[in-house]
């Protein structure tokens, strides 16, 4: 099978079509190289997922500390909440702090 042969089927004519040939160029060139091409964008869609998920949790995390702060409105509350956090006092009070042991700590030592 020549050269000859080969130039006489009917795919080998229409793949060397100048319009193919450039058609061809053009979507390799714009799927794999452009600055705008299909891969770039197929990353920025990940990216916008990705974001959109932390968006919603952060969402939920405003929505809590929000309910936080309405409970720490209350003086009560506020005091509870330091004497349970940071360990604050009143003057002429002691604080007792109790450590539990794990159980498995307890089991190793044996």
């Amino acid at each position: 099978m020549g050269f000859k042969d080969l130039k006489n089927k009917k795919w080998f004519s229409f793949l060397t079509n100048i319009y193919v040939l450039v058609l061809t160029v053009f979507v390799i060139w714009m799927l794999f190289f452009d600055t705008n091409s299909f891969m770039i964008h197929r990353e920025l869609r990940k990216e916008i997922k990705n974001l959109e998920k932390t968006q919603q949790f952060l969402r939920s995390e405003i929505e809590k500390d929000k309910k936080i702060i309405e409970k720490l409105s209350d003086t009560n509350e506020l005091e509870k909440f330091a004497r349970e956090q940071y360990y604050l006092k009143r003057k002429n009070e002691e604080i007792y702090l109790i450590e539990y042991e794990d159980s498995l700590n307890i089991d190793n030592k044996k």
